[in-house]
C-alpha cells in the first residue's frame, strides 16, 4: 500500500502573493510588497522572516534610511510591506511591530500653479493628455484615479463624475467641469469605435474589480466598464496572463506635463499632482468653505485638505512687511 506524500507547502513570495489577491489589492502593492519583502530576505542573509524580529526589522529600515537615503513614504511603505508579511502570511502575534518607529514625513506646502500657469500648461499639451490634465485641474482627481476612469461613471446630465474606490477605497463624486462636456462626449465615441473593433477581433473584456467578472460574467464586454483613457495597443495582464487593453500609462501623462511644464518656463517642481493641488488652493480663493472641498478631494481628515488654506496667506501668515509701508 503507497503512502501519499503530504503536499508542500507554497513557496513564502507565493504565500503573500496570494494573501495580497485575496484582499484585493492592487497590482502596483503586490509588486511594491514582493520587492520590500524579498529585500528584507536578503539584507538579513536569506534567513527566514519566522526567525527574526524586531531588531532585525528595525536594521533593515535603519538601512534604508542612512544608506539608501530613501524618503519617509518608501521607508513607510516598507514597513507597511513587512507588517503584512508578518501579521497576514506568517500569522504572527506581532504587537511588538506597532512599537517600530515610523519615518516621519517632513512637512512641506504643496507647489500650486495660478491658474493662468495652469492653462499654459494645459494649452502645451497633446490632445488626449491635455483632456486628462484638464480632469485632474478641473475635477481634482488623483492621477491613477484619472487613468482608471470608466465610461459608466461619467455623468454629463448632473456634471458629475464618481470615483470609484479612491484613496483608502472609498468612492466619492466630484465636479465634472462644462468645458469639458464636448471634448469628453468626443473621447467616448473614439472609446466606442476602438470597443467595437476590439469585439470584432474576439477581444473586447476588460479588466472588472474584485469579483464583479463572476457575479457579472458579461459586464467585462459593456461598453460602460470600458476605461476612458485607454492605452493604444492590447497587453496580456500580468495576473490573469488574458490580452486585453488596458487604460493609458500613467507614465506617459507624467511625461508629457513634465514637457509641458519646462516649455512654459515655469520655475517650480511641478507634476500631475501639482493640478490638484491648484483644484483645492482656487475653489477656497473662489470663496468655496473647506468641508466642500475636503468632499470634492475625498479627504478622510479635513485636517489634510486645512492645508491649502497656508497656501493662499500671502507673505508669510498674510503680514504685510514694513517696507511695503515705507515711502
Amino acid at each position: 500500500m503507497s503512502i501519499s506524500k503530504p503536499k508542500s507547502q507554497p513557496k513564502l513570495l507565493d504565500q503573500v502573493r496570494e494573501a495580497i489577491r485575496v484582499r484585493h489589492y492592487s497590482i502596483r502593492t503586490e509588486q511594491a510588497y514582493l520587492g520590500w519583502i524579498k529585500r528584507f530576505i536578503f539584507f538579513h542573509g536569506k534567513r527566514h522572516p519566522g526567525d527574526m524580529g524586531k531588531a532585525e526589522i528595525s536594521a533593515f529600515l535603519t538601512h534604508l534610511a542612512i544608506s539608501g537615503n530613501v524618503a519617509a513614504s518608501t521607508q513607510n511603505q516598507a514597513l507597511n510591506a513587512i507588517m503584512f508579511l508578518y501579521r497576514e502570511v506568517l500569522k504572527q502575534d506581532v504587537g511588538w511591530l506597532d512599537e517600530v518607529e515610523r519615518a516621519k514625513k517632513p512637512s512641506r506646502l504643496p507647489v500650486v500653479f495660478t491658474p493662468n500657469k495652469a492653462r499654459r500648461v494645459l494649452a502645451l499639451l497633446p490632445k488626449d493628455k491635455g483632456l486628462m490634465a484638464s480632469l485632474l485641474y478641473g475635477s481634482g482627481l488623483r492621477l491613477m484615479e484619472c487613468v482608471r476612469l470608466r465610461v459608466k461613471d461619467m455623468d454629463f446630465h448632473y456634471r458629475q463624475i464618481t470615483v470609484r474606490d479612491g484613496k483608502g477605497r472609498k468612492d466619492r463624486v466630484t465636479v465634472l467641469p462644462k468645458k469639458l462636456v464636448e471634448p469628453l462626449q468626443v473621447q467616448l465615441e473614439t472609446v466606442k469605435s476602438l470597443h467595437q473593433q476590439d469585439l470584432k477581433e474576439g477581444y473586447g473584456a476588460v479588466y472588472l474589480p474584485y469579483a464583479l467578472e463572476k457575479k457579472y460574467p458579461n459586464a467585462n464586454r459593456e461598453f460602460g466598464w470600458q476605461y476612458v483613457f485607454p492605452a493604444s495597443k492590447r497587453a496580456i495582464d500580468p495576473r490573469s496572463r488574458v490580452e486585453r487593453r488596458h487604460h493609458l500609462s500613467e507614465t506617459a501623462l507624467q511625461q508629457a506635463v513634465k514637457n509641458a511644464i519646462r516649455k512654459a518656463g515655469i520655475n517650480k517642481p511641478g507634476s500631475c499632482h501639482t493640478f490638484r493641488h491648484s483644484f483645492a488652493t482656487h475653489l477656497l480663493e473662489n470663496g468655496y468653505d473647506i468641508r466642500t472641498i475636503q468632499e470634492l478631494l475625498g479627504h478622510k481628515d479635513v485636517n489634510t485638505t486645512m492645508i491649502y488654506t497656508h497656501v493662499l496667506e500671502r507673505g508669510g501668515r498674510g503680514v504685510r512687511s514694513p517696507l511695503d509701508d515705507s515711502g
